[in-house]
């Protein structure tokens, strides 16, 4: 899997949370005693302090609460922002009313100490100075859930990228075989009708292939072992199609035991080198393959004759078919950038895939 995708994950992982009762009661609790010491300490009466954070407390949670669960999703998601902004004011100004008769019955006749004068009326300077600090709170907490909506949102977003990325890269995976088996059964078919003895030998040769193909190669990374054991069965197959018109060198170099590779990648190159090379001379055909690993990345090379015949398209060699896009989209989605290097040229003689992929 690729560091992309694992990081998405990660994400996920990191971001798999909900604000539960424990969080609202907690941060309530830091605030309510924050707001104590702080006008205690202010006015050297914690007594009255704890009265009117009590009092108010009451109102702040009715206020934010009624805010951020119906005014907010009934106005500001569907973007009447002025209706909210007139509802969010009444609001304020109700609450205003609420908290003086509250504080003027219940706590003290001045229900403005910390002003600049004895306040037992509701004055305009004290209106404005209580509904600002009220809507401070409401801007306050109304922000938390904002952000916490925009982090729910986001991990909902990257839940579907990672699920669209894993879909796509299962679904390339999967094309892989049917382009193959459809390749293979070609050439049986083609031997059929030539009543080759070589039939029954490619039938059991694509029998371990399919093996293969169904129970070794789910995981996102392969044994780099398994994997050429699989190719060198695939060119077993063309061998026996082929016979002594087909030469192939095959060159193994550097240490290949516990690397891995994407399964099933390097085999859409090698039957691209069949498809536009043996299969369109006539003649002996040399087709050129060779691994080599330095240190964490293998050095992939593979080249075959460019065709003779007329009405062959060498353009259409270079770009390769549905073997050749796999291949592309499945580096790009498999693996991250400086992971892998894919040059594929046509200089007139040959087509030559060099893939430099890290192991």
């Amino acid at each position: 899997m690729s560091q992309k995708i694992k990081d998405i994950i990660n994400i996920n992982d990191s971001n798999n949370f909900n604000i539960t009762l424990k969080h609202h009661v907690i941060f309530w609790l830091v605030y309510f005693l924050f707001t104590t010491f702080r006008w205690g300490s202010y006015f050297n009466d914690y007594e009255y302090a704890f009265k009117t954070t009590l009092l108010g407390f009451s109102i702040h949670m009715t206020l934010c609460y009624f805010n951020i669960y119906y005014l907010m999703p009934k106005f500001i998601y569907t973007r009447k922002y002025i209706i909210y902004s007139m509802a969010l004011i009444a609001s304020l100004f109700f609450m205003l009313i609420l908290k003086f008769n509250l504080t003027f019955f219940l706590v003290s006749n001045n229900v403005w100490p910390e002003g600049p004068e004895v306040t037992s009326t509701l004055t305009l300077n004290y209106a404005i100075e209580m509904m600002l600090g009220e809507l401070y709170v409401v801007a306050f907490v109304a922000a938390i859930k904002v952000t916490f909506d925009w982090i729910r949102e986001h991990k909902r977003l990257v839940d579907m990228e990672r699920l669209q990325l894993e879909t796509e890269l299962r679904l390339l995976r999967t094309q892989v075989s049917p382009h193959f088996f459809f390749n293979t059964l070609n050439n049986i078919y083609s031997l059929t009708i030539e009543k080759s003895d070589k039939a029954p030998k490619i039938i059991l040769k694509l029998s371990e292939l399919m093996r293969y193909l169904l129970y070794d190669t789910k995981q996102e990374r392969q044994s780099l072992t398994k994997e050429i054991i699989c190719l060198q069965n695939y060119l077993d197959l063309e061998r026996i199609r082929y016979g002594d018109q087909l030469k192939i060198n095959m060159n193994i170099s550097g240490e290949i035991e516990d690397k891995e590779i994407a399964p099933m990648l390097l085999l859409a190159f090698i039957e691209n080198a069949f498809k536009h090379g043996a299969n369109k001379n006539v003649g002996e055909v040399n087709i050129d393959i060779d691994f080599n690993v330095i240190e964490n990345f293998l050095h992939f090379r593979v080249s075959n004759p460019i065709a003779t015949e007329k009405n062959y398209n060498a353009i259409e060699t270079l770009q390769g078919g549905i073997g050749i896009g796999n291949v592309k989209k499945r580096l790009e989605l498999g693996y991250d950038e400086g992971e892998y290097y894919l040059d594929i040229n046509n200089d007139g003689k040959e087509y030559i895939v060099n893939l430099k992929i890290k192991v």
